[in-house]
């Protein structure tokens, strides 16, 4: 139910029951699993350190909010970004081992060992930054069900024809996949459009990372499956 006054705007503008948590946890445990399958070469060592901090956080948050996330908290709020923020680190730290190993020339000659490292990079850089985007977006899930911030730092397509989005159409954790998504796979901004500086700059960041990663890792793989 809308906050008195709301009557006409659209549930993204408007207090609503917070989203489900399921498809965030889904996501983020297989980006935990592709960090643990990568090789040693291709880690932060020590091995453990950032996974274990991303599963010890992840538990954490669900806890405190397992089904819907309606409950929000300064120190949930930071344990969320601390999430992330391990996550990017440790898919960071391995893009750039990869590339430094490319560039080298000490990568090695298993062109499916190879392809399969970039890809699980490459997968792994989405997830990160569809995180980012979904808790930093009006100041992430909680904040936009409760409806505190009413400037969008993306538009959605959705937004700017809502008569062909349901009434109470508003962001989930999948429409920011799909962005990240999108993102990393067209290098640049496609159906949703970043407003605030902050999100012109990590999708600027989201989209070097993918970009530097396919590129050389699918130009070695080429040359050697030759």
């Amino acid at each position: 139910m809308g906050a008195p006054g709301t009557t006409g705007l659209p549930a993204w503008r408007r207090r609503t029951r917070g989203e489900q948590r399921w498809p965030s946890v889904v996501a983020i445990a297989v980006a935990i699993a592709l960090q643990l399958l990568l090789p040693d070469h291709l880690v932060l060592h020590p091995r453990w350190l950032l996974p274990g901090i991303e599963i010890a956080l992840g538990v954490a948050l669900v806890v405190a909010n397992p089904v819907r996330l309606e409950r929000g908290h300064p120190l949930l709020r930071a344990g969320g970004l601390a999430l992330v923020m391990a996550m990017t680190v440790a898919n960071a730290g391995s893009a750039a081992l990869l590339i430094d190993r490319l560039l080298s020339g000490s990568a090695g000659t298993d062109a499916q060992s190879l392809i399969g490292s970039g890809a699980a990079v490459y997968a792994t850089n989405i997830i990160s930054f569809a995180v980012w985007y979904w808790e930093l977006d009006r100041g992430g899930p909680v904040a936009r069900a409760a409806g505190v911030r009413q400037h969008t730092d993306f538009l959605f397509a959705q937004m700017t024809a809502p008569d062909v989005a349901p009434p109470d159409w508003e962001p989930t954790f999948v429409d920011y996949l799909y962005l990240a998504f999108t993102n990393a796979t067209a290098f640049s901004p496609t159906d949703t459009l970043p407003l605030s500086r902050w999100t012109k700059m990590l999708m600027l960041t989201q989209s070097a990372i993918a970009l530097s990663t396919v590129a050389l890792v699918v130009a070695r793989a080429v040359n050697l499956l030759r």
